[in-house]
């Protein structure tokens, strides 16, 4: 099995890289504007998690800069576990100030709340 999800995994990242959406062009002032709006996101993933693809590719189409927080590394994956409650990826990781941190894992629902960035 793991041989089998090896080798889709290499297939993932091989289209996602010949087949990379562009990033819209802006102006340095506006694309500052919106990473700040960002600045508060962390995607928590695996490289050639398809999910995590998408969510990753949605991002690059809508020029938004997130930090991408790889759960293969023991820090990011017991973070994720402890204060998100469960160890599944895609999952974004929301700190809004005075609010209590935010934890949401659904791809489709990342999507859907990124669009607000762009």
């Amino acid at each position: 099995m793991f041989i089998i999800r090896w080798i889709l995994g290499r297939i993932i990242l091989g289209l996602n890289f010949v087949f990379s959406p562009r990033s819209p062009k802006r102006a340095i002032a506006e694309q500052e504007v919106i990473n700040q709006k960002t600045q508060h996101l962390s995607l928590y993933q695996l490289p050639a998690c398809p999910f995590c693809v998408k969510v990753r590719r949605s991002m690059k189409r809508q020029g938004l800069q997130i930090g991408i927080r790889n759960i293969k590394d023991e820090n990011h994956r017991d973070e994720l576990l402890n204060e998100g409650g469960k160890a599944k990826v895609p999952c974004l990781k929301i700190e809004e100030p005075n609010k209590p941190v935010a934890w949401l894992y659904e791809s489709n629902d990342i999507v859907d709340y990124l669009k607000q960035y762009a």
